[in-house]
């Protein structure tokens, strides 16, 4: 009996024990502060990923992959970058611009409190609202079903966008009249991809990291791509006048544990899925472990969409440190871009005036 008994007591403590550990396991992270009493949100992050911006079709309304359909996933990029790093001697007409050695687009799907999305706008078809008095979208017949999902998945298995960026088409997107013409990313003004955003997101090819430095009055976040900064002005008022700085006008408070930011006075050229001029974008930033960073944003424009909608994912803290990137308007590419484009120009009209003569 005294066995029985003890026996009992060390399961019912273990029982304990284990519950204990699971309230523990499931409690909120604790965020630490920093010296003006903040939740502290400084230091080196990174929101590379394999999940889009927003979600292919055939996904149709499926928020999260399946443990199968991640390992697929990952693997067929795995695999692309197993094989985009050898020799590249047989490139053949198409010298492309970059090999897999210089790319970092991510090597995992996005995971919000572990639940691996497929897209990072969370709308229900995990895309961009119509535009007011556009029609609704249409998803395929079996959008959301395994079969659909695989065939999403064996189509971006077949997309090769080292291969794409070299192609002739590519290269002639675009004006070429002036470097004015020129897209404001080739002319290193602003990063491409909204990177800095805001809204925030992944550019699908490389320096998608972030430093987050807080102060006082303000918070300064460094955009690696084209060494980008957005100063957020706390407990401020967004300014009264009609100038549009590239990020816009970001004001920022603390509410608890998490920053909050909202910008307006977008110029044009930043416009987001075609809104600017009364786009206001809310961000809030939230530490919800010791390398993880919750990030979510509202998009609205009343001229454009009929309501708010937003998006959410996670930040990862990096392990080394943010370098400047050091892109700077004017580099050698964008003079050989334009003195090309009058290499072409002469050419054709060359070939046109001795087609003229030989009538």
């Amino acid at each position: 009996m005294k066995t029985a008994a003890r026996t009992a007591m060390m399961l019912g403590a273990a029982l304990a024990l284990a519950g204990g550990a699971a309230v523990a396991a499931g409690a909120p992270y604790k965020v630490a502060h920093n010296g003006y009493g903040q939740p502290d949100l400084t230091g080196a992050w990174s929101n590379a990923t394999l999940t889009p911006q927003a979600r292919p079709a055939l996904y149709g309304a499926r928020r999260a992959f399946s443990p199968d359909e991640v390992k697929l996933l990952e693997g067929v990029e795995a695999a692309k970058d197993a094989a985009g790093r050898k020799s590249t001697a047989d490139t053949g007409a198409n010298v492309g611009a970059y090999d897999r050695g210089w790319i970092d687009n991510g090597v995992s799907v996005m995971r919000v409190n572990g639940e691996p999305r497929t897209s990072l706008i969370t709308t229900a078809d995990g895309q961009p609202p119509p535009h007011r008095g556009a029609p609704p979208h249409v998803a395929p017949p079996n959008a959301g079903s395994a079969q659909a999902v695989r065939e999403a998945i064996a189509q971006a298995a077949k997309f090769d966008q080292f291969e794409a960026q070299g192609s002739e088409s590519a290269g002639r997107m675009g004006g070429f009249d002036n470097p004015e013409s020129r897209g404001v990313g080739e002319r290193c003004i602003v990063g491409f991809g909204r990177n800095a955003g805001p809204p925030m997101f992944p550019n699908g090819w490389y320096n998608n990291n972030y430093i987050l430095q807080q102060g006082r009055d303000s918070v300064a976040i460094v955009v690696e791509m084209v060494h980008d900064t957005r100063i957020v002005r706390l407990n401020a008022a967004h300014r009264a006048d009609d100038v549009r700085p590239w990020f816009g006008d970001s004001v920022g408070h603390y509410e608890g544990d998490t920053l909050v930011v909202e910008t307006d006075h977008f110029p044009k050229e930043q416009a987001y899925d075609g809104a600017w001029q009364d786009l206001k974008v809310t961000e809030r930033f939230t530490r919800v472990g010791p390398d993880r960073m919750l990030y979510r944003f509202t998009v609205e424009a009343p001229s454009v969409w009929d309501k708010p909608w937003g998006g959410e994912y996670e930040f990862h803290a990096l392990k080394g440190q943010v370098y400047e990137y050091a892109c700077h308007e004017g580099n050698y590419a964008l003079p050989g871009i334009l003195a090309g484009a009058r290499a072409a120009e002469r050419q054709a009209a060359q070939a046109a005036g001795a087609k003229t003569a030989g009538r």
